[in-house]
């Protein structure tokens, strides 16, 4: 028995004992760490540079995509150093501020891609009140307040989580930090106030989620009476892609946090995670900008420009 005052450090989930396989995973995560870097940092940097994408929808992709490098910098980069350096372990203060990172930058998101629905609602429903309801300033301040949901959001679970007692030792069932698994470690009936705060965040989320889906059902019955194949293509595509991306995050974050901490699936408890903190920030940027012309064609311009100044 293990109390939480003389827990110096964490034990994380070792994903192979052999060397070769421990070589194969580090590679395996670099390659994804590495395109979730240029992905995101592309997008960023199109944004950014490109005076035609500033525009409200592109200005939150920026965010987003912040967010995204944000999350993966958090779990991705420490699991390869315990990969390559063959150890487990990780700092009592570095797990806490893994914890208070990845639940500031998921909530955030999560608060973010909501504004982007409620962004494209007003875009495609009532598209002549669009520059005034979504306007420079009102941008800036959907953004700040996702961004400032998600610190507060991190400051409340964080600092409940970590003042917790843990009396079952110091061995965590995930490559990573993460709440559900410290609540695993926690003394007999002393989770359960973490446990009610997690159900609280949730019907937010929930909340979030029923206010995204109404917009999509406006957004689709909008899209269903334009007249011209080529608006509802364009329509759709810049539609589909976030519906995606909302649903493969809210699914897998729900499934991670909402499960008891009694009921334990370790290779469904490892899809589920890796789905929602390592392949969604890797995947966004293909997604946002597989079907959308302009980004396609300011990522061009930039890759091009940088291909000529490197000659």
């Amino acid at each position: 028995m293990s109390n939480s005052s003389s827990i110096t450090e964490f034990l994380l989930l070792a994903f192979a004992d052999m060397q070769d396989l421990q070589l194969l995973h580090f590679a395996l995560f670099l390659v994804i760490y590495l395109t979730a870097l240029l992905g995101n940092g592309l997008i960023i940097t199109a944004v950014a540079c490109d005076h035609r994408l500033h525009t409200p929808m592109y200005f939150f992709l920026l965010n987003l995509s912040l967010f995204d490098l944000g999350s993966i910098s958090t779990t991705l980069p420490k699991a390869m150093a315990n990969t390559l350096w063959d150890t487990r372990t990780i700092s009592y203060s570095g797990c806490a501020a893994q914890v208070f990172l990845l639940v500031f930058l998921i909530s955030g998101e999560y608060f973010l891609l909501t504004v982007m629905a409620y962004d494209r609602y007003v875009a495609i429903c009532k598209p002549l009140h669009y520059g005034t309801l979504i306007g420079g300033r009102t941008c800036v301040k959907m953004a700040a307040a996702a961004w400032g949901s998600g610190f507060l959001n991190a400051m409340v679970h964080t600092a409940n989580t970590f003042s917790l007692p843990l009396c079952h030792g110091n061995a965590l069932n995930q490559f990573f930090c993460e709440i559900p698994q410290i609540l695993k470690l926690s003394c007999s009936d002393a989770y359960l106030t973490e446990v009610v705060l997690i159900v609280v965040s949730a019907c937010l989320l929930f909340a979030c989620f029923v206010f995204l889906l109404l917009s999509y059902v406006q957004i689709f019955r909008a899209v269903l009476r334009i007249p011209s194949d080529q608006g509802r293509h364009k329509a759709f595509s810049t539609c589909l892609p976030h519906l995606a991306v909302v649903s493969l995050f809210l699914s897998t974050v729900m499934f991670s946090y909402l499960k008891p901490p009694s009921i334990s699936f370790p290779s469904l408890d490892l899809v589920m995670t890796v789905l929602y903190s390592v392949v969604s920030p890797a995947v966004n940027p293909v997604i946002y900008s597989m079907r959308n012309q302009e980004l396609k064609g300011a990522l061009k311009k930039l890759i091009l420009l940088v291909v000529i100044k490197m000659k």
